[in-house]
């Protein structure tokens, strides 16, 4: 499998949206939603912590979460699982065997909030095949919202068609939510010193940042560098939602580098343009 395509392009919007989950929607969300409640929220500020080599954290929960998941995903479609608590090795050599179908799972999206009782995490699942999302589903197990999506279906949130909130009118209006991690510096300076937009935030768990910008609640998002396991899904959400989403380096948010992916994004297209012809303009 060429390692430069794993989400492609979705070209807008040819297929009628469902009102309804499928049944394999609907089955995924109750396996993420059950193995929360039983190897995520018991553990929520009881859990100790390591440093994987990478400096991430990683803690039992972690390891139990993406177990649990792989064994209930792989009851429903029987594919290779590739999870974020795996080595590097590991998880190249799922992804090359994985050309017919893939779960691509991160258990607890914001281990750090998770271990320091901010309520700002989720479970993540997608389903690849030929290196697109075809499925998503994100987990926020405090405020009990999941997201979801199907290729050409839809995006949802708690099971009802996922409906974005009214944009803002200019980028000097917007909520923006900034990463600074991998940015330029040159880039940070400019957003520190003469920020296009009205107000930000960053609250550390990527999957849940796209799903917020699909919903609206965001009206702008950039990131530096994202892991294979923090856009797959969120990505699929956003773009079933209406959205749009491109790297800082090229209009092709496929043609990113799947180990390690910029992002600009936002629902409003008109918002977007402006957003990135901003960024690009600091580069």
């Amino acid at each position: 499998m060429e390692e430069r395509n794993v989400i492609k392009p979705i070209e807008k919007k040819t297929a009628p949206r469902a009102k309804t989950m499928s049944a394999m929607l609907k089955a995924v969300v109750a396996a993420v939603k059950l193995v929360a409640a039983e190897e995520i929220m018991p553990r929520y500020m009881k859990v100790a912590h390591q440093r994987k080599s990478d400096g991430s954290l990683c803690t039992e929960a972690d390891t139990a979460t993406q177990l649990a998941l792989a064994k209930k995903l792989q009851a429903i479609l029987n594919v290779p699982v590739l999870g974020e608590e795996m080595s590097a090795e590991e998880q190249r050599a799922i992804w090359r065997a994985g050309e017919n179908g893939l779960w691509c799972i991160d258990p607890i999206d914001g281990t750090s909030n998770f271990v320091r009782g901010l309520p700002y995490f989720a479970v993540s699942v997608a389903l690849l095949r030929e290196g697109k999302s075809v499925l998503g589903v994100v987990y926020d197990p405090v405020a009990d919202e999941t997201f979801a999506a199907e290729l050409g279906k839809g995006a949802f949130l708690n099971g009802a068609q996922l409906v974005g909130r009214e944009a803002v009118e200019t980028l000097e209006q917007a909520l923006a939510n900034v990463d600074l991690k991998r940015l330029s510096t040159k880039l940070v300076a400019q957003l520190a010193t003469h920020p296009p937009y009205s107000s930000q935030r960053n609250f550390g768990a990527s999957s849940l940042d796209w799903c917020y910008t699909a919903a609206g609640r965001y009206d702008v998002y950039l990131h530096g560098g994202q892991r294979l396991w923090d856009y797959a899904a969120g990505t699929l959400i956003l773009w079933e939602a209406g959205g749009h989403a491109c790297c800082i380096e090229n209009d092709e948010f496929a043609q990113g580098d799947i180990w390690q992916r910029s992002v600009i994004a936002a629902l409003d297209k008109k918002l977007f343009d402006e957003w990135k012809n901003w960024i690009r303009a600091q580069q």
